[in-house]
């Protein structure tokens, strides 16, 4: 709905709710635990669904490699040479249809239990969005839980042919699979594949090192990308892997989830995302497609090809991170949101997720309020989405040296774990700290005025910064300022990025009034960040309307006003 801001929280479901806390580096399921669908009750999905949000993106749901045995249960064991970390990577998908065996408290009844989980999360009045991961599966790759008829991925390769659009993989003709490392396990049992599939990166040759994803192998969606001439489409008739993957879509849709995360979603063709997305569409109008996209040129067709959202990672976000760090001006979010401005609303913003360092590493910020002037920008300046990373709203450093993934300020994705900060926000509060308190109401008072605020949820936008460069009251390398209107209501915001509390005027250019219809008065203006008294701001265009603002925060003064 076009009135409905969108506040997704991610979660890497198997370690929200880990109640274990041996954090033994490398260590094995037994040894450290895991988070399971169970934990996420009416008590934490009401704690989740406080803080604003209104979707909950359940990470690492579906069955990927592992190095826990699970054959008991009649769970194909992965060879352990291709596998990240004890745990695994999620996105090494060793099985569409199933669920990851590790998040349920009955191995046997853990598609049972991925079902109540989207049924109590509906309930909490929340949606549902997991990851589909379009681009690659794990080497071993092999559904026991297709439904009847399904053919399984590469069941009828021709495994002669390097490329052919009736093939799943790519292959490398009459070559073993030689990476740049060992493939051997603990007894000493190599891993063996013949012929040798190509890589998830793209990389088109037996031999992948340490650095690719050695782990997974790349689908083949119609392009042969080792043709003479270079690259070469074959989509006519419709490949397979077309026809395999919207089954797929189906059966989760089926499931109740409310929208797909695609990752890595530009390293499939347009032609099959038009395709996919309208088929899903016409059964399933509401259901949302987020695609991680990274190369800002390749945007407009990926919105073209039916995508709600696309991640706003080498635009907004790494401006915001530039800003943290002290590295460019604060003024060059104007040219950001500018740059990508007929598309605004399906630009997803965020501050952290799986992939990057936590804002409070000493990898970005070193401290986690230094943020919240980037999360005043990113949650209030437009009326596209915003995305948090579980533990974020606490404080979460990500300074752990986990395993497979080392002390490199991002939460593991590989291994056994527990997140200091989600285990003191969710399993035992009376550890939170008060700075940790602190971070916590600001995002929840920031993000639940981003929802319901309707200036925010739908109004026009205004930036200030071009009328300030000038303004000696202002400065344009640690503020930023805009104006958000809807009806009757408007709302002035101003951050600071800076480490100290400053007071500024922000000039309010005649433009400003003409654009939003506002005349020139006085009015009462209260800050909806704080419970503070209301002020008397005296409107008059290119006058100075002047604020308080505290370091690394800021302000956003609602008022009324009689349009002209």
């Amino acid at each position: 709905m076009e009135n409905d801001k969108i506040i997704i929280y991610q979660v890497f479901t198997r370690l929200l709710g880990n109640r274990m806390c041996n954090c033994k580096e490398n260590g094995t399921l037994a040894e450290n635990g895991c988070g399971k669908f169970g934990f996420f009750d009416g008590t934490v999905l009401r704690r989740i669904k406080k803080l604003g949000v209104t979707h909950v993106w359940y990470t690492g749901v579906i069955r990927h490699a592992s190095k826990t045995d699970y054959s008991r249960f009649g769970i194909p064991k992965q060879h352990p040479a291709v596998v990240k970390g004890n745990a695994g990577s999620p996105y090494a998908i060793v099985d569409y249809y199933d669920v990851d065996p590790d998040l349920a408290d009955d191995v046997n009844n853990r598609m049972g239990e991925f079902e109540s989980l989207v049924e109590r999360t509906h309930k909490a009045g929340l949606k549902v969005i997991m990851d589909f991961v379009p681009n690659h599966v794990a080497r071993q790759y092999k559904s026991i839980s297709k439904p009847v008829g399904v053919v399984d991925l590469g069941e009828n390769d021709d495994k002669n042919m390097g490329f052919s659009p009736k093939n799943n993989f790519y292959y490398c003709v009459n070559t073993q699979f030689e990476p740049y490392f060992d493939l051997n396990d603990n007894e000493g049992i190599p891993y063996y594949e013949y012929p040798s599939k190509a890589t998830g990166n793209d990389h088109f040759d037996n031999h992948p090192g340490m650095n690719d994803w050695y782990e997974t192998v790349k689908l083949n969606y119609g392009i042969d990308y080792c043709d003479a001439g270079g690259r070469s489409s074959h989509f006519d008739p419709i490949p397979d892997t077309w026809l395999k993957m919207l089954d797929i879509l189906m059966f989760w849709a089926g499931k109740g989830v409310d929208g797909f995360r695609c990752d890595m979603a530009e390293m499939v063709p347009t032609e099959f995302w038009s395709w996919v997305i309208e088929k899903v569409k016409s059964k399933y109008p509401e259901l949302l497609f987020i695609g991680e996209v990274y190369n800002p040129s390749l945007y407009r067709s990926f919105v073209s090809s039916g995508f709600d959202y696309l991640y706003d990672k080498v635009g907004m976000y790494d401006c915001l991170c530039g800003i943290m760090r002290g590295a460019c001006p604060a003024k060059a979010i104007t040219w950001q949101w500018q740059n990508v401005d007929d598309i605004s609303g399906h630009m997803l913003y965020f501050l952290e997720n799986h992939d990057e360092v936590r804002l409070a590493s000493d990898f970005l910020a070193g401290d986690a309020r230094k943020g919240i002037p980037a999360l005043i920008v990113s949650s209030l300046m437009n009326r596209n989405p915003f995305m948090l990373y579980a533990g974020q709203e606490y404080g979460e450093r990500g300074m752990d040296k986990e395993g497979f993934s080392g002390c490199d300020g991002r939460t593991t994705i590989f291994d056994y774990w527990t997140v200091p900060a989600l285990y003191k926000g969710y399993v035992n509060r009376r550890k939170l700290t008060l700075g940790d308190k602190y971070i916590e109401e600001r995002y929840s008072r920031i993000l639940n005025l981003a929802k319901t605020e309707k200036a925010i949820r739908f109004g026009a936008f205004f930036d200030l910064m071009y009328a300030n460069e000038e303004n000696y009251a202002f400065d344009t390398y640690h503020q930023y300022a805009f104006l958000r209107k809807a009806d009757n209501e408007v709302i002035l915001v101003v951050v600071n990025f800076s480490d100290k509390d400053v007071e500024c005027g922000i000039r309010l250019p005649r433009h400003a009034f003409d654009y939003l219809d506002m005349p020139e008065t006085v009015v009462r203006a209260y800050n909806i960040f704080s419970d503070d008294e209301p002020e008397c701001f005296d409107l008059k265009a290119d006058d100075l309307v002047k604020v308080k603002i505290k370091a690394y925060d800021g302000v956003a003064y609602k008022f009324y006003i009689e349009n002209n």
